[in-house]
């Protein structure tokens, strides 16, 4: 019986899976990084939601700004109903202003009130912050989730700090961190 024998030598399927591990190990440090921005991006795009929201409270209600996000977004039985008020406002979906803080996108979102002025809006439970507020973005895993860290105050400038820590307020504002966003 001399058949010629088909299929792949040793060698062969050796040379292949090589390949493939080099290509492997190539493109994942990428699809990584790549993720990373995404995480990072979606951030922003959730700070810009936050201060937009927080600006309309701040209008609607007339006495200040939400200190949690959950008076910015709200409850299951308020979102229900459909009612909005100053404990439970609507303007955030449930994700990002269903809990204090709340996570979303590989970040962990929360609001700073201003600096200790705040007063009971009407007949809301939460206090509003009469000074100011900020919103603040930080990675859940810093150099895996994201690499920098996020904040907007009621002036609307997003800031940013390269190392990821978390910001402070003073005097109502973003500590100065490691730059503005877009310069």
């Amino acid at each position: 019986m001399n058949k010629k024998q088909k299929g792949f030598s040793l060698i062969e399927l050796l040379i292949v899976v090589a390949i493939i591990l080099i290509i492997a190990a190539i493109a994942i440090p990428n699809l990584l990084r790549s993720r990373m921005a995404a995480n990072e991006a979606s951030a922003v795009g959730s700070i810009r939601t936050i201060t937009t929201a927080a600006i309309t409270y701040n209008s609607t209600y007339g006495q200040g700004f939400a200190t949690k996000l959950v008076q910015l977004g709200g409850t299951a039985a308020t979102a229900a109903t459909g009612l909005a008020t100053c404990d439970s406002a609507l303007l955030l979906d449930s994700v990002l202003g269903g809990a204090d803080p709340s996570k979303k996108s590989g970040y962990s979102f929360s609001i700073l009130a201003g600096d200790g002025k705040s007063v009971l809006v009407g007949k809301c439970a939460t206090p509003a912050s009469t000074d100011g507020y900020g919103a603040l973005a930080v990675p859940t895993t810093v150099g895996t989730t994201g690499q920098r860290s996020f904040c907007s105050d009621a002036g609307g400038v997003i800031r940013f700090d390269a190392t990821g820590a978390a910001f402070t307020l003073a005097t109502a504002q973003c500590s100065a961190g490691s730059g503005i966003l877009g310069q």
